[in-house]
């Protein structure tokens, strides 16, 4: 990572600027937007982003994804070039910047944005070849992540939960037939407005779309809902929302739990999976809403025959 970032940040500046040869005297600061290690990389140079994307990703996959958001310019924001390069063997995509959600103003949150966008996505033609959503898969990996950790006390609940969850949802191999064209990780940090100062909001990080079930794109705030960490206001504006714009995940009323009932459990044993591990590996106690979460597992353990 220590030598990817200078070198992702000079192919951002060589991406600004006509000639990538010559020296950046532009007035802009570069910017590292994400560092992580096990995923991705993210710096910005004036208006243009690098991410260098996880190791071992598949070329072919992510061209097919690149496209998808290419064909899709309205609903998620289109990559600059479809063609991925490689760097430090990594691949390397470029992208306009947008302005991210404001973590700071909650009240602000455009969750009815966020679903008419995931509506729109939903609806629109799966490309022939796009993988399947990766979305499903990443509990099991969470599961196993958090075992290789090491043992901590609120583990034995979380896997009492995984096990409860029906064999089909644990099955990395075996996802539910495709149904719609899916994001795959859905969550407020996903949304940029582009242009920046006064753009419409569309989706990034194409990183996990594919073809699965729509609902699997709705589990994260069903799941901080049921958890108590989503206001039910807030819930019942993104799911209005998501309804008003055709979205096929849910019926257009009535309950729409028994859809996302299993992905809202999958979600949340994921997440606090993933706590879990963090806390092991950091030496540290669960924070307020990792033990939210762990509570979750703990009662849908408790629920479990």
């Amino acid at each position: 990572m220590n030598a990817l970032l200078p070198a992702l940040t000079a192919r951002a500046r060589a991406t600004v600027h006509s000639n990538p040869d010559a020296e950046c005297r532009c007035t802009t600061s570069d910017a590292v937007l994400a560092e992580r290690s096990d995923t991705a990389a993210v710096v910005r140079h004036g208006a243009t982003v690098a991410k260098a994307h996880a190791q071992g990703t598949d070329a072919a996959e992510l061209s097919l994804r690149l496209a998808a958001a290419t064909r899709l310019g309205g609903t998620l924001l289109a990559p600059l070039d479809a063609t991925p390069v490689t760097l430090h063997g990594r691949l390397v995509t470029f992208w306009p910047y947008g302005a991210p959600v404001d973590p700071d103003r909650p009240e602000a949150a455009p969750w009815e944005a966020a679903a008419r966008l995931l509506a729109r996505l939903h609806r629109a033609p799966v490309p022939a070849g796009l993988p399947p959503m990766r979305g499903p898969a990443k509990a099991a990996r969470a599961i196993r992540r958090m075992g290789a950790a090491g043992p901590h006390p609120a583990a034995e609940p979380v896997l009492k939960a995984w096990a409860a969850l029906p064999a089909w949802a644990r099955d990395e191999a075996d996802p539910p037939p495709p149904r719609a064209l899916c994001h795959g990780d859905l969550h407020l940090g996903q949304l940029v407005r582009h242009p920046p100062d006064a753009g419409s909001w569309l989706l990034i990080d194409v990183d996990d779309l594919g073809a699965g079930d729509p609902a699997w794109d709705l589990a994260r705030p069903a799941a901080w809902y049921a958890c108590g960490l989503l206001p039910p206001e807030e819930w019942s504006r993104f799911l209005t929302a998501y309804r008003q714009e055709g979205g096929p995940a849910v019926p257009f009323d009535g309950d729409p739990w028994p859809a996302l009932d299993v992905p809202a459990r999958a979600l949340t044993v994921q997440t606090a999976a993933l706590a879990v591990a963090k806390s092991v590996t950091a030496d540290r106690p669960l924070d307020e809403v990792e033990q939210a979460v762990v509570q979750a597992c703990v009662r849908m353990s408790a629920e479990a025959p």
